[in-house]
């Protein structure tokens, strides 16, 4: 599978010279499957440069994972072109929990006064379906789900291709126990050798204090799960929006300085905006 990252940025995008290495845009990843088929974890500003690039290289169908209905990860949804396009088709997965539907959640995006367009003049197919079933399959790609840390609730996502496997756990706060969410083994299970472990990461332990229950992890809490459940590579998710990208760059060190003083043989490394991994 090939994996690109369009966003990784937490709560707001965010501009300027202090955060052109590591990137502005909300949550955003596209996996492309060796059957050809794309998926999309997430709708943050990172989709609305997707749906540009897909349209330049022709692409219909798209199969969207959502994690949870806040408003960084469904920003980008009413600016990704595909939508108007009625040549194309959508299959969208999402959480059942109290943060709604997924239909109404997208529905609302479109409408008056959020949205100029409304949702009945989107020309694409969507189909809507629950991600947090059981077992299901995209092209050559096996997905399963759990139920992330996070206010609201949500999912995380484990996507597998023959022997490798991608774990999505984005919006994961390891800290607190937020109602609906799994338990630490649970975490620990879900992520058992996986290939690579994309984790929320977004804050320094001294940072956490003021922001417990929030819903997002310590870059130890992402390095402790990573080395605990055995993945081979770790990468560091949801940077905050006020941290430039020297503070980003430091939560990376400061996670690989951890990895080896552990005496652990674990690559890590924080998302950087269209950066392409390969599984």
């Amino acid at each position: 599978m090939l994996i690109r990252v369009w966003g990784a940025r937490g709560s707001t995008s965010v501009s300027g010279a202090e955060y052109v290495e590591y990137g502005g845009d909300t949550t955003c990843l596209e996996v492309i499957a060796t059957s050809g088929d794309t998926v999309i974890l997430d709708a943050g500003t990172g989709i609305r440069r997707l749906g540009a690039e897909a349209e330049r290289r022709g692409g219909t169908d798209f199969h969207i994972l959502f994690t949870h209905g806040h408003w960084d990860h469904l920003f980008g949804f009413p600016y990704f072109k595909p939508l108007y396009n009625s040549s194309s088709r959508l299959w969208l997965y999402g959480y059942r929990g109290k943060q709604g539907a997924i239909r109404s959640l997208i529905s609302s995006l479109l409408s008056p006064p959020h949205f100029p367009v409304d949702y009945g003049n989107v020309t694409a197919r969507m189909d809507y379906h629950n991600g947090d079933g059981p077992e299901y399959h995209i092209g050559t790609l096996s997905i399963r789900s759990i139920p992330i840390s996070h206010p609201g609730g949500g999912l995380g996502y484990r996507l597998t291709e023959g022997d490798k496997s991608m774990v999505f756990l984005t919006d994961t706060e390891l800290g607190y126990t937020h109602p609906g969410c799994a338990t630490y083994k649970e975490y620990l299970d879900f992520c058992r050798d996986a290939d690579l472990l994309i984790h929320d990461a977004e804050f320094f332990p001294e940072e956490y204090g003021r922001v417990r229950s929030w819903g997002h992890s310590t870059y130890e809490d992402a390095v402790d799960l990573a080395l605990g459940a055995g993945v081979r590579t770790l990468c560091l998710w949801h940077h905050n929006h006020d941290r430039f990208d020297t503070g980003v760059k430091e939560i990376e060190w400061l996670s690989r300085d951890l990895v080896t003083k552990r005496g652990e043989n674990l690559e890590c490394f924080a998302a950087r905006q269209d950066m392409t991994l390969s599984l």
